[in-house]
């Protein structure tokens, strides 16, 4: 048999169901692998080994499953990794984690990501550098970087990541790892430390599809916390796994993605096998258009750092969080405490976001990119009149070195085939698809309109069984 680490969600629970083991012994199992590993990789910032086994004594048959650090669970820290919420124990449940809860699930440790979600390869984390276990000189993507090692290291049954541009799937790639990144409104965002508020969404990393599926079920349905989840039911998604075909499918391949100057030699080969193999499993590739995708970079890089200026101006060095000492005014407690607490990506998105925001030029920028969004979302409606799904690529490259991206527009570029999605507010999903000459990981992007998972779960469980 496997080493108990080594199972996913659907594994852990048969096993569980038979007896061969308890959650006890999984959560041994990873405790081992953690102090084998974590050294190395650097995925978790904490693991509650105490409370995971008071947890799993107490349902002998629930799986563990790690937690992005933006993600309140009671007793446990929710850093964001930032030094500015260092020492912060979180008083409450996330609606997410409390679902979890509900459904066989125990939450055993806290995992490290880009500051506040703040980037694309987890280099932005305050306190600690996390590896790619395919190659530790190697990025793990980000935000949900530490989610991704955790899963693809066999630290973690599974994990819950968060997803604003790509932070779910652009790290699920570079691990090789299945992300799936919901509609908007389809998980409760109650309870999650907010970036960009009208496109955070939760969401699993998993080793399989049909893992994805599962936790999907868990998390997903209507929340009285947050306005924006609806009432309507959930589907099955167990059974869009057990219906998985590409038989008379349509997928589209968008032209304007795969006309993107740079995108890596090997991604792109890559994901020309992963069209044929859909091909070859009996979908219909179909080419379509998305005309506004050209603006979706600078839609997001509007949008997101408006937001995120509006939602971290709670932290101000008086309600809870990193306080300066050399504060001798309030104008001085304010100023000092975010200058020392925040890291440099976040302050440099705030100052863009505050900038867009302000007298005189919110009309001509946040303005004026709400309007372009809508057009994007058009596309997409348009679009799925027509085909299933899109494949795409996830991201313009494989992992890459540690330290070796230093322009903050070349980092954002990461984003570029999973942000436009983002925006329209659809689901989506990383499925691997192969890896380069070196052995790195390449993921392809399942996208299908907004409250369609089923159909995505679907398709990326079918063409997961296609790719091998």
């Amino acid at each position: 048999m496997s080493e108990l680490y080594e199972l996913g969600v659907c594994a852990a629970r048969a096993g569980l169901e038979k007896g061969e083991f308890s959650s006890e012994d999984l959560v041994k199992a990873l405790i081992a692998r953690h102090a084998e590993k974590n050294g190395e990789i650097g995925a978790y910032l904490t693991f509650d080994a105490e409370g995971a086994l008071a947890a799993a004594r107490a349902n002998p048959k629930a799986v563990p499953v790690a937690i992005k650090d933006l993600i309140n669970v009671k007793g446990q820290p929710c850093t964001c990794a930032s030094k500015i919420l260092r020492g912060y124990v979180s008083p409450y449940d996330a609606t997410v984690v409390a679902n979890l809860k509900k459904n066989g699930f125990i939450c055993a440790g806290r995992v490290n990501m880009d500051e506040f979600a703040m980037g694309s390869s987890t280099e932005n984390s305050a306190l600690g550098v996390t590896r790619n276990p395919r190659d530790p000189s190697r990025v793990p993507g980000g935000s949900s970087g530490g989610s991704a090692a955790a899963v693809a290291a066999d630290m973690a049954i599974a994990a819950l990541g968060t997803d604003t541009g790509g932070s779910i799937r652009q790290p699920a790639s570079f691990c090789g790892i299945v992300g799936l990144k919901p509609s908007y409104g389809r998980v409760s965002r109650y309870g999650v430390t907010a970036f960009a508020s009208s496109l955070d969404q939760v969401g699993p990393m998993t080793k399989s599809v049909e893992d994805a599926a599962v936790l999907l079920q868990a998390l997903a349905g209507h929340d009285e916390m947050d306005g924006t989840t609806p009432k309507e039911p959930v589907p099955d998604y167990s059974e869009a796994v057990r219906a998985a075909s590409l038989k008379g499918v349509k997928i589209g391949l968008p032209k304007e993605y795969y006309a993107v100057a740079g995108v890596d030699s090997e991604v792109k080969r890559v994901t020309d096998e992963a069209i044929a193999a859909c091909a070859a499993a009996g979908a219909e590739m179909v080419e379509v258009s998305l005309p506004h995708t050209e603006y979706a970079m600078a839609v997001y890089y509007i949008v997101a750092p408006a937001e995120a200026s509006a939602n971290l101006a709670r932290f101000d060095g008086v309600r809870y969080g990193h306080r300066s000492a050399r504060s001798d005014d309030v104008f001085n407690l304010y100023a000092r405490s975010r200058a020392e607490g925040f890291g440099p990506e976040v302050k440099r998105r705030i100052i863009m976001g505050t900038y867009v925001l302000s007298s005189g030029y919110y009309d001509a920028y946040y303005g004026r990119a709400s309007k372009v969004r809508t057009l994007i979302r058009r596309d997409f409606e348009a679009v799925f009149g027509k085909v299933d799904a899109l494949l795409t690529p996830v991201a313009p490259t494989p992992a890459f070195k540690l330290g070796e991206v230093q322009d903050p527009l070349t980092m954002y570029l990461n984003d570029l085939f999973t942000i436009p999605g983002s925006l329209a507010g659809n689901c989506s999903m990383s499925v691997p698809a192969g890896q380069t000459a070196a052995g790195l990981p390449v993921g392809v992007q399942f996208i299908c309109d907004a409250f369609r998972e089923d159909k995505l779960i679907k398709i990326g469980r079918a063409f997961e069984e296609a790719r091998g």
